[in-house]
């Protein structure tokens, strides 16, 4: 399944998807030194949620993925707001929004090349 958005920060990279289903209050929610979001490890996978909440330290919490090591390989929203497109922007990770993340499952494996999400194969417990 193809699926066209936004490329907020050019990407060309493929891996796991980990979603979450609510916004994700950066500041809150994500731990720059363990490389979790929600409870759940995103480093080196691609990070599915509907839109970030928060302050503008969420832009530097992003950044501190980078920072660390610990980033994920791409995000994909349905909205990127002001605070996670600029976290996207000085930390380089990859990312795409205006997509309907309901068709995206954890674990389904995904391609992003700039504005296109490929959904490639999809989680077998989905």
């Amino acid at each position: 399944m193809i699926l066209k958005g936004r490329s907020i920060v050019y990407g060309d990279v493929e891996g796991y998807a980990v979603k979450c289903e609510h916004p994700v209050v950066i500041l809150g929610d994500i731990d720059e030194r363990e490389g979790t979001a929600c409870g759940k490890p995103i480093y080196g996978k691609i990070f599915v949620f509907p839109r970030g909440a928060g302050s503008t330290v969420g832009s530097y919490t992003l950044y501190g993925l980078r920072f660390y090591g610990k980033a994920p390989l791409a995000l994909i929203l349905e909205e990127a707001e002001t605070i996670v497109a600029a976290g996207a922007i000085i930390s380089k990770i990859p990312t795409v929004d205006k997509i309907d993340i309901s068709k995206i499952r954890e674990g389904d494996y995904i391609r992003i090349r700039g504005d296109t999400v490929e959904i490639i194969s999809e989680h077998p417990h989905s």
